[in-house]
């Protein structure tokens, strides 16, 4: 197992002898807040930059769309960038916005809700930020898929553009869209894009 630093252009490795539990790793994330931290399905430790101000003001924007969106329709709960959910591969992301169904959410014990979530999103939401790959975030994109989520936006707004992820289907690309309209789980949620396109 090792550690990347992902903004670095050659990412700094720290090597340990053994992977990390789920345990061992939720108190290394709670050890180190100021810390955004991820793991992969190998079990590579992965620190994430801080996004800055336009980035952060454009997750907002996506999060509270959903949220408002998502208290009218009443079937699951949002959640924003400081999630972490265990994916079956093994890996542990965080989205910059997600939506899982209260049904599935029901399942998890009091402390299970307390910790990062046993469980893959039914739809997720990932925003490049200027120190993110796009590479990277489509491999992102096709884990969450591969681990059981049922639609993916990823979105690229310095190039105004759209990759729509969903299971057994190569991804759409949108270049400059408007909106983008929900389906599967998030059918009747309309994502405005002015705002998440906007500078700051």
């Amino acid at each position: 197992m090792q550690i990347l630093v992902e903004e670095l252009e050659r990412p700094v490795a720290i090597q340990w002898e053994r992977r990390m539990t789920d345990d061992e790793y939720f108190q290394f994330c709670a050890d180190n807040p100021d810390l955004r931290i991820e793991r992969s399905a190998e079990g590579d430790i992965l620190i994430m930059p801080p996004v800055g101000g336009e980035s952060s003001f454009r997750n907002s924007e996506l999060t509270a769309e959903l949220r408002i969106w998502a208290r009218k329709d009443g079937r699951g709960r949002v959640f924003d960038s400081s999630v972490e959910y265990f994916l079956p591969s093994g890996a542990a992301y965080s989205p910059d916005a997600s939506w899982v169904l209260r049904s599935r959410l029901d399942k998890l014990t009091k402390d299970e809700k307390r910790k990062f979530l046993r469980l893959c999103p039914d739809f997720v939401v990932e925003l490049m930020s200027p120190s993110d790959r796009l590479s990277k975030l489509k491999t992102k994109m096709r884990e969450w898929i591969e681990n059981g989520a049922q639609l993916g936006w990823l979105l690229d707004p310095d190039h105004r553009t759209v990759y729509i992820y969903r299971r057994d289907r190569e991804p759409e690309q949108l270049v400059n869209p408007e909106r983008l309209a929900g389906e599967g789980p998030v059918a009747g949620f309309v994502l405005v894009l002015a705002d998440i396109w906007a500078e700051l």
